[in-house]
């Protein structure tokens, strides 16, 4: 199997960093930046602007990398690369009778930087990242639920 290749948001607005859970039914309390796989000939942008509009309801611009993120499943065949994009909200709200069209992410929402110690996220630099400037790798690890 290909190594997968992913666009996540890092949104930070009036000083809230935007997460989903993506794990349908509840199935985990893990929190993640918005985006996903990019299709056959979709490029990064369009693949963040995409998948952050289905997974929120929102409309971004689309900014600089600042994080690469890698995740595998030491025993399948699971293997995935993220490229993060600083963005920039350009239109919308999260509104609670927004749905997923895939199902996927069941909720949305603003954390305050002190808020973030109190949850699950992934990856771990992301609070660091989303509230400071530059780039920055974060090496392989195991993939988590």
């Amino acid at each position: 199997m290909p190594i997968r290749l992913a666009a996540r948001a890092v949104l930070v607005h009036e000083g809230r960093l935007l997460l989903v859970n993506a794990y349908p039914d509840g199935k985990s309390d893990l929190w993640c930046a918005p985006g996903g796989g990019v299709h056959l000939h979709d490029g990064l942008g369009q693949t963040l602007l995409r998948e952050v509009h289905e997974e929120t309801g929102l409309e971004i611009e689309l900014g600089a990398p600042c994080l690469v993120n890698e995740f595998h499943d030491p025993e399948g065949a699971f293997h995935q690369v993220e490229i993060f994009f600083r963005c920039t909200l350009v239109a919308g709200a999260l509104d609670a009778a927004w749905r997923d069209p895939e199902g996927v992410v069941t909720h949305r929402r603003w954390f305050a930087r002190d808020e973030l110690g109190a949850i699950r996220l992934k990856p771990d630099s992301l609070p660091d990242i989303a509230f400071s400037g530059g780039i920055l790798y974060d090496p392989i690890e195991a993939i988590i639920g």
